[in-house]
């Protein structure tokens, strides 16, 4: 017999106008082939990126981290807010070698050009060779630790003691973002951390052709009216427009193992675990890649969100749209015909493998369009269904406990 365990799922269906979201390296929007045709797509990364950005404004800054190359320069910040008295460059030679001793990675400072060198310019703070995710408390920790070891930083972690506090200290106390998504470090693999989140990347539920936009500036100080008939400046830009379908899910049971190292075994959880789904549905759902915002103000919320709770595995229902949808002759539209095969295929796939055993469905939509999806679940606006499901997550957690 298995163990039960907590699967949440988000499954979006939303509409985007023209727009280019996410573009590959000649700026066309990103793309894929599905069920024989061309449909838009939105990478995976570009909407945890979406994601992480939406937690700012969601939680406390100290339940978040920093993805960065830059640490050095980071953790000397707060060095120097525990002792005013160590200067920004001494700060930054002991934060290199803690971050060596914490994760393994090196940390130097950038080759200067010969320019800056002969103008007598300071040399700027050490960086490493890839981005490294630390939490804001894993950041505070490695700072004392330091400041500790300030009068001789090299010395300090050639004690064992020391080097196994630092890699202790980078591998506690995770912010919700790292619990979410991860952490791989290169050098020190002991520290990272598997991602309780899975994000697909989206797809339009129908075919998807790029378009092209030709347009032109114009000069707006010219001496003579007829010294240039001409534009300023011309060019152009690629988009395309879809009904997306996205979906996310979440082992909670990884995520409640993440969240609660701490840096003893019995010191108590930190960071709710309620706290984190809630903000990762909340935060996944309402998020919004902003590649050519400026240009298109491509500012859509959701048609519809289908959130589930399982106690098995997590199913995406992409398939549903493997045969793409056709927009109608007369009043067009991909919603109503995804909506509805959505609300069919959900219950079919749950009866067909038995995976609706325990399942709990909470639905929220706007339109006509959707009606549809409101037989799958309890309906319920989106905050309230986001407070629902944290408060199930936390009854079905402290029943395990």
């Amino acid at each position: 017999m298995t163990t039960p365990r907590t699967i949440v799922e988000v499954h979006v269906l939303q509409t985007v106008p023209p727009s280019n979201l996410n573009r590959d390296d000649t700026g066309t929007p990103k793309s894929a082939v599905y069920g024989g045709v061309r449909r838009a797509r939105v990478s995976s990364q570009a909407w945890k990126r979406a994601t992480r950005r939406a937690f700012q404004d969601i939680l406390d800054p100290q339940d978040l981290g920093v993805r960065t190359r830059r640490l050095a320069e980071l953790l000397g910040g707060h060095i120097r807010d525990l002792d005013e008295s160590i200067s920004e460059a001494d700060a930054w030679a002991l934060a290199a070698e803690t971050i060596t001793a914490a994760t393994g990675a090196k940390v130097e400072p950038p080759k200067r050009n010969a320019k800056d060198a002969k103008d007598g310019k300071p040399e700027p703070a050490p960086e490493g060779k890839y981005l490294i995710f630390l939490s804001a408390r894993q950041l505070d920790a490695l700072a004392e630790l330091a400041v500790q070891g300030r009068d001789d930083i090299k010395a300090f972690f050639k004690e064992k003691e020391n080097k196994a506090a630092a890699k202790q200290y980078a591998n506690s106390r995770h912010s919700i973002d790292i619990a979410l998504f991860g952490r791989m470090v290169a050098d020190n693999t002991d520290i990272n951390v598997d991602a309780a989140a899975q994000v697909a990347h989206a797809i339009s539920v129908h075919r998807a052709d790029v378009e092209s936009d030709y347009y032109t500036a114009v000069d707006d100080h010219k001496e003579r009216e007829e010294d240039d008939k001409g534009a300023g400046m011309i060019g152009t830009v690629e988009f395309n427009s879809a009904t997306l379908y996205r979906y996310a899910a979440l082992d909670v049971d990884l995520l409640r193992k993440n969240l609660g190292k701490g840096l003893r075994e019995d010191e108590p959880l930190d960071t709710p675990v309620r706290r984190a789904v809630e903000a990762f549905v909340l935060g996944f759902t309402e998020s919004l890649p902003t590649g050519k915002i400026n240009t298109f103000g491509h500012h859509t919320l959701p048609d519809a969100v289908v959130v589930k709770l399982r106690s098995s595995r997590p199913v995406n229902f992409v398939s549903a749209f493997e045969r793409p949808c056709q927009a109608d002759q007369d009043t067009g539209g991909h919603v109503r015909e995804a909506s509805e095969r959505l609300a069919k295929h959900i219950p079919a796939i749950e009866t067909a493998f038995g995976v609706d055993e325990d399942t709990l469905t909470w639905v929220t939509r706007a339109g006509d369009d959707t009606q549809a999806l409101a037989a799958l679940g309890t309906e319920l606006p989106l905050r309230d269904a986001v407070t629902a499901v944290g408060a199930e997550v936390e009854r079905r957690q402290n029943g395990s406990a």
